[in-house]
């Protein structure tokens, strides 16, 4: 495969989840989760809500784990990040306050710094 087509291949995955997609989650679950992504949408891309969100996704979809042998990297972070908010087994609750973690976390991170090896949702 040539160094272009290729590229075509793989321009629709990056390497961890994406701001910018945060719109598109909009209607795949409850009016809570609707609520929630409507909030941050409006956010600028740097703004701390917006990174806890970008946060909690990274660990839903399982972002650090993925690479260009992966199908998930393969079928980009768009429908990746659509599947797994659609098949999340809990509750739009239960998002919401993995959400209010990812914010803790960063907040905690933003005003004392993080030590090597403590930043991790999935405690």
């Amino acid at each position: 495969m040539s160094d272009l087509s290729e590229f075509a291949v793989h321009s629709k995955a990056e390497l961890l989840f994406p701001a910018h997609l945060i719109p598109n989650l909009r209607d795949l679950r409850g009016p809570d989760w609707r609520d929630l992504v409507d909030r941050v949408a409006a956010l600028p891309e740097t703004h701390p809500d917006s990174l806890a969100f970008v946060l909690m996704m990274i660990e839903l979809n399982g972002c650090l784990k993925c690479n260009s042998n992966n199908y998930k990297f393969l079928r980009g972070c768009f429908l990746c990040a659509t599947q797994t908010v659609q098949s999340y087994k809990g509750s739009d609750g239960d998002l919401l306050e993995l959400y209010q973690r990812a914010k803790k976390e960063l907040g905690q991170h933003l005003q004392q710094g993080v030590r090597s090896g403590e930043f991790s949702l999935a405690a």
